[in-house]
């Protein structure tokens, strides 16, 4: 059986958000769906520690995280329309960066064949200036650049599922030739980035590879990007560790978007980045939560995930019935239009 760790700890129920959609809560529905269908007890917790301010500052300028530091020292606030900052934020900001990094310790030392980090707040839209999108520090980027660092990695995947796109992952690495960071997310929607025609600049063009998917793609959908683009460029790239930033707000009953996946889709493309890094770097991955909303589904989602990074397939039985799962035409010519655009990058595209 693999060896498969949890990041998790009570501190992060402590960024305090009240009712908005990025609350506590939702760590807890995911724990309690994680007991429920036996995966907890498989799982080896990796207890988080507050990130080095000084790997914090290869990801984020010094005077921003003073100014989340202060925000917070002062009772906190909104530091934009959507991002909250309470009075315990940064603390927990700290643990969630922190947390990431001794995941990325565990699996690149080989105590552990993969890890998810099960964090928060979220971290793939903050930018090395700016909070936003409910995001503080970008938990994903840093893990990146400790395990750069630390053991001197040149080769590092960055796949973000999320149905955002992850733009603050991708200004921080788009002139990175070492970081492949692939965005697969709908569009249009918030931020507004993450077109085809963004693949990087200087040294990393052709290494930032967005995956702009309509409205209402689906599984099948999905299924086929992977297979056609994100499957292919990685085998290419040979990463010798892969991040997942991992949101589930793709979910057909997720209130923020309107991608249709299922919790089972989520699993299917695990297998596929399971099999990646399989074949590349010994099955080195580490997911990190991001997005996901919706209380009754997000915990099966996060299963179906998990249950794949030990190589099972469990079949779950969450409370929201699934949609037909009807393949769009328009999400075809997306990628293939996807593959047109990249195959000046990347020779083993179909």
């Amino acid at each position: 059986m693999a060896r498969v760790g949890l990041v998790s700890d009570p501190v992060f129920l402590q960024h305090e958000t009240g009712g908005h959609p990025e609350r506590k809560e939702r760590l807890q529905a995911i724990l309690a769906v994680l007991a429920e269908e036996g995966l907890l007890d498989r799982l080896t917790l990796i207890p988080p520690q507050e990130v080095d301010l000084n790997l914090l500052a290869k990801v984020h300028h010094p005077e921003y995280i003073r100014a989340v530091r202060d925000m917070a020292v002062r009772g906190g606030g909104m530091w934009d329309a959507d991002t909250i900052i309470a009075p315990q934020s940064y603390r927990v900001a700290l643990m969630a960066a922190g947390g990431t990094v001794r995941a990325v310790d565990e699996v690149m030392q080989g105590d552990l064949d993969s890890a998810f980090a099960l964090v928060r707040p979220p971290g793939h839209h903050a930018e090395p200036h700016r909070a936003m999108g409910f995001c503080l520090f970008n938990n994903v980027a840093i893990a990146a650049a400790h395990a750069r660092e630390h053991f001197g990695l040149e080769r590092i995947l960055i796949l973000d599922w999320d149905v955002h796109h992850g733009n603050g992952t991708q200004v921080v690495f788009e002139d990175d030739p070492g970081v492949l960071f692939i965005s697969a997310h709908q569009s249009p929607l918030y931020p507004g980035t993450g077109a085809l025609q963004e693949v990087g600049m200087g040294a990393g063009k052709g290494y930032t590879v967005n995956l702009p998917m309509p409205r209402g793609s689906g599984d099948r959908a999905y299924y086929y990007l992977f297979k056609q683009v994100v499957e292919p460029i990685a085998l290419e790239f040979v990463p010798q560790l892969v991040l997942v930033s991992a949101g589930f707000d793709g979910h057909h009953a997720d209130p923020l978007a309107g991608l249709q996946l299922t919790s089972r889709g989520y699993g299917q493309m695990a297998e596929m980045v399971m099999d990646i890094a399989a074949r590349c770097c010994n099955g080195k991955v580490v997911m990190v939560l991001e997005g996901g909303y919706n209380l009754d589904v997000i915990g099966y989602a996060v299963a179906s995930v998990i249950s794949r990074m030990f190589g099972l397939d469990i079949q779950l039985k969450e409370p929201v019935d699934p949609p037909k799962g009807e393949f769009l035409a328009i999400a075809r010519e997306r990628v293939d239009a996807a593959k047109n655009q990249l195959g000046a990058y990347w020779k083993l595209l179909p």
